[in-house]
């Protein structure tokens, strides 16, 4: 194993090291000799991985997007977690001079990773693969433990007891990635609109075709299974003029189909006029006959409704849908409350992002449902402003928490935690954000929880987009 660049030039180690690591994932020889081993190599191959990650989230996003800075911050956090986990199995095999090698090993292989996740992604839209895809996830984790054997077996050989428990080591790390410490989409598409609502919604072919839209999503909707706690996601970005809320609408939507089976099960309205011609529009109404669809076809007793609300608010506790030229109806707690009853769902999730929407908590809150609020009812929220993708809250609750739980209060309290130290080290007001848990709501969620957490395939959890496993 080369120690440092002098031997050729970074390109050479660069592309020595990323053949070694592919030919190691792919069950081929590898000769620790030809593995290029320094900080500044690391540092390279870290940089390629990241590259190759934004380009594989590219190609399963497409265009236009962004980089989520949710995902990167959890990505470059995981950097000095390998670096421990490999200077661990480095010390039980005596050998501290293999860390930086495992490392150097370990992400030399995520390029053949990534590049099969592509691949396999866009396999699983095929018809006659899409039933196999809940299993995809599994065989991507059997070949990341069986790569991480191969890179202990090449570094260090088999020493009996102590190669055992450096491939142990690793195996954890494998867990917690994978588990408790996951990488979401470094890429995240948007919708980017070049004209402005009124300019939009005039065009008589959209206002025509907003007539069937609605219909068209609630009639594609897949049956409740009975037996099953199945859960259905309504989501609502009511206010045009800014791209922040559908944005943040369609992130929240792919997470909930991702994590929570609603797959199949899900609902958009959008006030936008990128999505005129593709979402029914946020209206007053169009909640309200979405809601009360909800509760004539699920069954109330055993199905959850995840209701997301994000736009603006005002101190009245009045929320915002704006759509020019329409003169839209606002929204308060007690129309919600008074939606809500008259659906007959018993089961309610309510997330609502915006400003002064703890004012909501009171009004909703029963033994039967769930609310998050992004800040109490005296203050406002923060991130909503032009050019953002996700108001402070939902990032912190959706795209990062929930990535890594599937404990609504646990994904509560790490938000909370993060946006009461964002708005600290910004010099801003605590937001201050609310929740509400009913008694027995708190065990519907909890077995619900424990369904999507389990492995037997014969309780289908989720219909997960492929997530790669890096190291």
């Amino acid at each position: 194993m080369s120690s440092s660049l002098s031997g050729g030039s970074v390109w050479h180690e660069l592309r020595a090291n990323l053949r070694a690591g592919t030919r190691l994932a792919l069950f081929m020889p590898v000769d620790a000799r030809d593995i290029r081993v320094s900080g500044a190599n690391y540092a390279w191959l870290v940089a390629v991985s990241f590259a190759v990650w934004l380009l594989g989230g590219m190609a399963r996003e497409g265009f236009p997007g962004g980089i989520s800075s949710g995902a990167l911050t959890i990505g470059l956090a995981q950097i000095p977690v390998v670096l421990l986990f490999c200077i661990l199995a480095a010390a039980v095999l005596r050998e501290p001079a293999y860390a930086m090698t495992f490392a150097v090993l370990l992400v030399a292989s995520d390029p053949i990773f990534e590049f099969m996740a592509v691949l396999t992604y866009h396999l699983a839209s095929m018809e006659s693969v899409a039933e196999f895809a809940p299993y995809l996830n599994q065989v991507f984790l059997l070949w990341a433990l069986v790569t991480l054997i191969r890179v202990q077996l090449v570094v260090s050989g088999w020493r009996t007891w102590r190669a055992a428990v450096a491939s142990f080591i690793l195996l954890i790390m494998l867990i917690i990635f994978a588990f408790a410490f996951p990488r979401s989409e470094l890429w995240s598409a948007t919708q980017e609109s070049s004209e402005r609502p009124a300019e939009g919604l005039i065009r008589e072919d959209l206002f025509q075709l907003q007539g069937s839209l609605l219909d068209d999503q609630l009639s594609a909707l897949e049956a409740q299974r009975p037996g099953i706690a199945d859960m259905y996601f309504l989501g609502a970005a009511p206010y045009a003029f800014q791209d922040t809320f559908v944005n943040e609408l369609g992130t929240v939507r792919r997470l909930l189909d991702e994590r929570f089976d609603t797959a199949g099960r899900s609902i958009a309205l959008a006030n936008h006029a990128a999505t005129l011609a593709t979402l029914p529009l946020a209206t007053v109404s169009n909640l309200r006959s979405a809601l009360e669809y909800l509760g004539e076809t699920i069954d109330v007793e055993e199905d959850i409704v995840f209701l997301f609300l994000t736009t603006h608010g005002d101190a009245n506790h009045q929320l915002s849908f704006e759509m020019p030229p329409l003169a839209l109806a606002q929204l308060n707690p007690t129309m919600l409350s008074r939606m809500l009853a008259d659906s007959g769902v018993k089961w309610k999730v309510v997330v609502v992002s915006a400003c002064y929407s703890g004012g909501f908590i009171e009004p909703l809150k029963d033994d039967n449902t769930l609310i998050v609020t992004s800040s109490d009812a005296d203050n406002t929220s923060f991130g909503c402003e032009a050019g953002s993708n996700f108001t402070w809250f939902s990032q912190a609750f959706f795209d990062q928490a929930l990535r890594r739980t599937r404990s609504f209060f646990d994904a509560f309290t790490q938000a909370s935690d993060a946006v009461r130290e964002r708005e600290k080290s910004e010099g801003y007001k605590s937001s201050n954000p609310q929740i509400h848990m009913g008694a027995a709501m708190k065990q519907k969620l909890e077995a619900l929880e424990r369904r999507l957490e389990s492995t037997d395939p014969g309780r289908p959890a989720i219909h997960a987009a492929l997530r790669t496993v890096r190291f």
